[in-house]
């Protein structure tokens, strides 16, 4: 008999609900599998500073550190999708992965949902900056780093490193784990608040940990309609990608409304943010009649 686990196989087994779990037992499971997803955040965030340290002291011309992260990458998701010993856990962390394929119509769906989500947050960050002072994203490459392909190749690098470190961790191992003990709402919530949490290394701002909770309502309800990571990785890129280029570079520079006054950029972004977050709404619903016809042919097959 062939023991290896069809795709479908593990989405079963990944929603399959407990028949009795005590809080206390679900509690257990909230804190270790939260402080399991920080510390895989945690242990990749000090990996890519070590490199770029390394790099930016040995060779600042020459940037290495960026081939150097897409290594450790490649190895990490290859042993977090159960490749290499243990073998006996080896089902386990492809389980928890959920690295699942996903139709081109739900990716495309998901990459929709995802643009809308990005400007949505985008706006929401940059009218926060106007209303409130928040501190400004102290990691930005350009604050310690000279020559401007060595600032690209770190910006890609970090664009690389949080989106699949953080989806594989938190959506990946966190919430798929939570949705089996947990409505999925809580779930996305809950594993939402740990994304935040992650983020205090970017300042201890309620605001701007608010809108990174958001951020990961985001992605963990693309995740959960999904029942994949594979489509929110290539969203997490580019809202990485646009904050680092298009947003937090100008923070500094954002004077508040209750000393400048407010001016026809502070009101269009509001209009961004508003107009961007009501289109966002649209498109999961789509995506939830897509995954409910999706999973009913496969349970008539």
């Amino acid at each position: 008999m062939d023991k290896r686990l069809h795709v479908s196989d593990y989405r079963s087994v990944a929603r399959q609900k407990p028949i009795l779990h005590s809080p206390w037992r679900k509690t257990l499971l909230v804190v270790g599998f939260g402080l399991l997803a920080l510390l895989m955040i945690g242990i990749a965030g000090l990996t890519w500073g070590a490199l770029v340290y390394a790099n930016l002291r040995t060779s600042p011309t020459l940037p290495w550190c960026l081939p150097a992260i897409i290594i450790v990458l490649w190895l990490t998701w290859q042993y977090l999708g159960g490749k290499g010993p243990p073998h006996s856990t080896a089902t386990k962390r492809k389980l928890l992965l959920r690295a699942n394929l996903v139709s081109a119509q739900a990716f495309a769906w998901s990459a929709l949902a995802g643009a809308l989500a990005i400007g949505a947050l985008a706006g929401v960050w940059i009218v926060c900056v106007r209303v409130i002072r928040m501190p400004p994203n102290p990691l930005l490459p350009g604050n310690f780093a000279s020559t401007p392909l060595l600032v690209a190749c770190i910006i890609v690098g970090a664009s690389l490193v949080a989106p699949i470190v953080e989806e594989s961790a938190v959506r990946g191992y966190l919430q798929t784990t939570l949705e089996r003990e947990f409505r999925p709402a809580t779930a996305v919530m809950l594993s939402s608040f740990i994304f935040a949490v992650a983020h205090v290394t970017q300042g201890l701002s309620l605001p701007k940990l608010t809108i990174y909770f958001l951020v990961g309502v985001t992605f963990g309800t693309l995740a959960f309609l999904n029942d994949s990571i594979l489509p929110v990785i290539p969203v997490h890129i580019a809202a990485d990608l646009v904050f680092f280029i298009f947003v937090w570079p100008h923070d500094a520079t954002r004077e508040l409304i209750w000393h400048a006054g407010t001016d026809g950029w502070f009101w269009f972004h509001i209009v961004q943010a508003v107009g961007f977050t009501v289109l966002s709404l649209l498109a999961p619903k789509q995506m939830h009649r897509l995954t409910s016809k999706n999973n009913a042919l496969a349970q008539i097959v």
